[in-house]
């Protein structure tokens, strides 16, 4: 399998002249085609920044990030909007956009037209489960209907066309299941989960849910205070020592079918 993402040793600083502090320090990881990576961690651990590193907005102090095996700064700006996507937990957009309108966005990137992209457009709304919400203006919606449809966006803005030559892509989500109710969380979910088993997409998703994570992710990435606590697959990191140490919460663990699920309660015995 191909190496689509390397990122080694990234240390980044934040603020104004003279404020400036490091908010990430030493991250590094590899990421294979096809794979989904969620990243963990409390409140400011750094998880947004380093999205923000890996897409190319901000630039790191010390390391690299190789896309395809070339650091972001060596491809274009069209090229990159064609192989590598992101998404924010807050996409602000208030014109009165249909949420068709919005999902065809993401076919910008690509000068292709006809029935190959419509195809596309259909499949992205359906995947997202907006068939029915396409004819409606995006800010009438609720906030999960709205997160839906940027995540129908940024997958159109990667989705692989028949004739495409092979390519790796990039896919990064910020929290993308904040607001999203338990049904529409599994079903984003599985949906970034399929698309990247069937496209080679790489996958960079910010999570606070470790249930999710133990049910999605291929391997997890554990920040706290911007270093890198744990990293690997999920049933190895998730144990109770990793979360009293990550979250400051005491955990038990218990199975449901195939699945491993914890539980949080407070640690009286320590605060953050």
């Amino acid at each position: 399998m191909s190496v689509a993402l390397q990122v080694a040793n990234l240390t980044v600083r934040r603020g104004a002249a003279g404020h400036r502090r490091t908010v990430l320090r030493g991250v590094g990881c590899r990421l294979d085609a096809g794979e989904v990576l969620m990243l963990l961690g409390p409140n400011g651990a750094g998880k947004s920044t380093l999205l923000h590193t890996l897409s190319g907005q901000l630039v790191p102090e010390v390391g690299t990030v190789q896309l395809a095996e070339r650091v972001l700064h060596e491809w274009s700006p069209a090229a990159l909007a064609r192989h590598r996507a992101v998404l924010m937990q807050h996409t602000a957009m208030t014109l009165e956009f249909t949420v068709e309108e919005v999902v065809r966005l993401g076919a910008l990137a690509h000068a292709r037209q006809g029935p190959t992209r419509e195809a596309a457009v259909e499949a992205a709304l359906a995947a997202t489960e907006l068939l029915t919400l396409r004819r409606q203006p995006l800010p009438a919606l609720s906030g999960g209907e709205q997160a839906r449809a940027h995540l129908a966006r940024v997958l159109l803005q990667l989705w692989p066309y028949e004739d495409d030559p092979p390519a790796e892509r990039l896919l990064l989500l910020d929290e993308p299941c904040a607001s999203l109710d338990p049904y529409y969380q599994h079903q984003v979910c599985r949906v970034v989960r399929d698309f990247a088993r069937s496209t080679g997409a790489a996958v960079v998703m910010s999570m606070h849910d470790m249930n999710l994570a133990t049910q999605y992710a291929d391997r997890v990435l554990a920040l706290v205070q911007g270093q890198c606590l744990a990293q690997g697959a999920p049933r190895e990191v998730l144990n109770s020592d990793f979360v009293r140490e990550c979250f400051g919460v005491r955990s038990a663990t218990f199975t449901a079918g195939e699945a491993l699920l914890l539980a949080t309660y407070p640690d009286s015995t320590r605060g953050r």
